[in-house]
């Protein structure tokens, strides 16, 4: 069934886009001392010279104003491990980091086991639509590639099949 654009709502475009499983990461940094961090499943690649990557945000996000103060933003790509902390991380109120182990590298802050970690800073943003595009460069990249992701499908958090 082909719909058309005038028709689309938010519901359906939601499901629709849940089709397609993406990676899950955490974009966390100290701000003030204080750990600052969410999740995002809409993290990509972007260049590898000069080495960016970028994620989106929505335009309704408290956590990111905040976030994007750091000189240094972690950026964890999320394993097996890990799947209270999505919840957590999108959640808009409680200590989302109580009990989470992590490391700091300057302001950024980077979870224990996952899959892949990076340093980043932000280069630049791009407003479209409903969202922000954040284009971070990548300062430096700890590849774990002994722990599995998880990967948000269809509303739910799922593992790879090896």
């Amino acid at each position: 069934m082909t719909v058309v654009e005038s028709t689309l709502d938010t519901g359906l475009l939601r499901r629709a886009f849940g089709m397609f499983p993406s990676g899950v990461t955490a974009i966390c940094a100290l701000v003030d001392g204080k750990p600052t961090g969410m999740a995002a499943s809409s993290f990509t690649s972007v260049s590898l010279d000069p080495p960016l990557v970028s994620v989106c945000i929505a335009h309704t996000s408290s956590t990111w104003p905040v976030l994007r103060t750091a000189t240094r933003i972690g950026v964890s790509v999320l394993g097996e491990g890990h799947r209270d902390v999505v919840r957590r991380l999108a959640a808009r109120g409680g200590d989302r980091f109580a009990g989470l182990g992590h490391d700091v590298d300057g302001d950024a802050l980077l979870l224990h086991d996952a899959a892949m970690r990076a340093v980043c800073s932000l280069d630049r943003e791009v407003p479209v639509g409903d969202h922000l595009i954040a284009v971070l460069r990548v300062h430096s990249v700890d590849p774990h590639p002994e722990v599995e992701p998880i990967v948000f499908h269809a509303s739910g958090f799922r593992l790879l099949e090896r």
